[in-house]
């Protein structure tokens, strides 16, 4: 039962982050050929959807939570027991999954597109001084 959850959390994890791929690549590649503006943009987008990729299943598959499915609480050695996995613990496990893999993916985003604002001003600046200059 753990490695089916295990593979659950793992696939929706994949999906979850797929779902934001697809929404946010488009922006992506756009941010990027205005900063970069040369064939290595390309590059940088794939590396953002692989990390995009590493980063929401890192996010959404907790080994270390999932830990408490196969080994008991370290807390009172007399009474330790496994969680059992029940319908309520899939249900959880699965929101846990969905909402770190968000959530890891927005942390990542967000660093991006700060990143990307600051090298945007910095190209604006660059372009206008082009101007300016005989």
């Amino acid at each position: 039962m753990f490695i089916l959850l295990m593979l659950v959390t793992f696939v929706i994890a994949f999906v979850v982050s797929m779902i934001v791929v697809r929404l946010f690549k488009g922006p992506m590649q756009m941010i990027l050929d205005r900063i970069i503006s040369d064939e290595i943009s390309s590059a940088w987008l794939r590396y953002l959807i692989f990390a995009i990729f590493v980063v929401g299943i890192s996010g959404g598959v907790r080994v270390w939570d999932l830990e408490k499915y196969i080994t008991p609480s370290p807390r009172n050695a007399e009474d330790a027991q496994i969680i059992a996995l029940n319908l309520d613990r899939w249900i959880l496990e699965v929101y846990r999954t969905v909402i770190g893999t968000l959530q890891s993916v927005a942390w990542m985003l967000l660093v991006f597109f700060v990143f990307a604002l600051i090298a945007y001003v910095i190209v604006r600046i660059r372009d206008s001084y082009k101007t300016k200059l005989p």
